[in-house]
């Protein structure tokens, strides 16, 4: 390479990397900021929406959030315990927070509305609480199938007519997704204390199932467009499908109950902006903000403090059985579970 090549490539690295660290150091207006990140698989249009609230409020705070699954969250923190990049989590089921916290991956805090959650909404050591509680429901185009000819519960979804017809989130990235796989098997390891019966009603469901797809928008858009014309997934996640973005779905809330997941947040253990990541923590759950996820985000608050009157009416004639589950064992276990699912069940239905 010439001498003048070589210091024209040289100059364009440290061009290069100057601005780069001008991006990661400052906000769009130029201003110095202190930068707060966020770990959330809430996605579009809740993240970005939040973010403008609490830069409004705090107008010294640059939010930055990356969007991934729950369990992609859960792996990255792992995978940073020694340099945490990450302040706050926000978004996950309990049963990934009890992994995270078992771990030492949280930092403990308790909000001030801490007193306003039942005691199986929270860990007892402050270290996560659980801000909704979430319904996993049968989900349908509804250009297909009506109420009447969907099925109407999970049993039912093993039925041969419903073959190639079923699109499923790939479980291994969402703690949803692993939430609902592992409720399935718990249905009958509580009573046998084995998971023989569970893995079984799995590889019948995997036999009917189409495709796993990579992400939800993904798993929206196949399902919209008739690939597969069901699905399994959150109730309120299909209602704000349907309201912010026309989507042809509906939804079945079985009849036999639900493994109910109940939604967290919490502070990542060593994170860079401790201070700031309380103030966000407060910021998302505060009363109004659990109002406004309630009404404008379909989410069912878990505090016992928010008057009726400012919920939205469907809240309160949702009727759904949940599992009875012991959350600690369930969490243990379902990391072996899905290890089995991936090496003896995917795509051998």
């Amino acid at each position: 390479m010439s001498k003048n090549l070589l210091i024209s490539y040289f100059v364009c690295v440290l061009t290069v990397i100057f601005f780069k660290s001008q991006i990661l150091g400052c906000s769009s207006d130029g201003s110095d900021k202190r930068v707060l990140t966020v770990y959330s698989p809430h996605g579009k249009p809740i993240l970005p929406e939040f973010e403008k609230l609490f830069e409004k409020t705090y107008p010294d705070v640059d939010v930055r959030w990356l969007d991934m699954g729950s369990q992609d969250v859960l792996d990255r923190v792992r995978s940073e315990r020694n340099n945490p990049q990450g302040d706050v989590w926000w978004g996950a089921p309990a049963t990934n927070f009890i992994q995270a916290a078992d771990e030492g991956l949280l930092s403990a805090y308790r909000p001030s509305w801490g007193d306003a959650l039942r005691p199986e909404f929270r860990d007892s050591e402050d270290r996560w609480y659980g801000t909704a509680q979430l319904i996993p429901v049968i989900t349908y185009n509804n250009l297909e199938l009506t109420g009447d000819t969907a099925p109407r519960d999970w049993d039912e979804l093993l039925e041969p007519r419903w073959k190639n017809k079923i699109i499923i989130r790939y479980p291994l990235a969402s703690g949803t997704m692993r939430t609902f796989f592992s409720g399935m098997i718990w249905r009958t390891y509580n009573k046998t204390m084995s998971p023989k019966a569970g893995y079984r009603w799995l590889l019948r469901l995997d036999a009917n199932t189409k495709n796993y797809a990579a992400d939800p928008n993904m798993m929206f858009q196949k399902l919209a467009r008739k690939e597969g014309i069901i699905s399994i997934w959150l109730m309120s996640d299909i209602m704000l499908q349907v309201d912010r973005y026309g989507y042809p779905f509906d939804f079945v809330v079985p009849k036999s109950g639900a493994p109910v997941l109940t939604d967290g947040i919490a502070i990542i253990a060593n994170g860079k902006n401790p201070d700031d990541a309380r103030l966000f923590y407060e910021f998302v759950t505060n009363s109004d903000n659990t109002i406004l996820q309630a009404t404008d985000y379909y989410r069912i608050p878990t505090r016992s403090d928010i008057p009726k009157n400012r919920l939205p009416a469907w809240m309160a004639n949702i009727s759904v059985a949940p599992f009875d589950i012991d959350w600690k064992i369930f969490s243990q276990r379902s990391q072996l579970w899905m290890k089995y699912w991936d090496d003896n069940i995917k795509d051998r239905g």
